[in-house]
């Protein structure tokens, strides 16, 4: 399992084939990407995080997720900083005997990941820029596991 929280890009293809390979016995492996949306006139989202922090918390979740549904492998990056509209901000990858259980993982990583991980996001705008809210959907979506 590898947990990384950095501020540099990464490659999205590379990191894929990397996981997979190293997957031996998966039956499946899903990915996930997560992208700096354009919405609403956002220019950029800053992303902050506690360093340390940050990671404990994404592993600790991500080792209950490799428990819960039997992984292989689970691989979380989370992007830190400042990013454009069309950057990856984040890549989930589960690996699991068999699909259900790596899409299950999959979605309940980036459920967390989504509403309880402890980042904090600023959209920028032409006319300013605003931290974003915790939504009330986001934290709906952690009552499913």
């Amino acid at each position: 399992m590898r947990i990384a929280v950095q501020e540099a890009a990464f490659d999205l293809g590379a990191e894929a084939a990397a996981f997979a390979a190293g997957a031996a016995g998966a039956g499946a492996v899903v990915t996930f990407t997560g992208v700096v949306r354009g919405d609403g006139g956002i220019t950029a989202m800053e992303i902050e995080h506690y360093p340390g922090m940050t990671e404990r918390a994404i592993a600790a979740i991500a080792d209950q997720a490799v428990a819960r549904w039997s992984l292989i492998d689970a691989l979380v990056i989370h992007r830190h900083g400042r990013l454009a509209v069309g950057e990856a901000i984040m890549m989930v990858a589960t690996a699991a005997p068999h699909r259900a259980d790596a899409f299950a993982a999959a979605e309940f990583l980036m459920d967390y990941l989504k509403s309880r991980a402890p980042f904090w996001k600023k959209e920028t705008r032409a006319d300013g820029a605003a931290w974003v809210a915790a939504k009330e959907a986001d934290e709906a979506a952690l009552t499913r596991w």
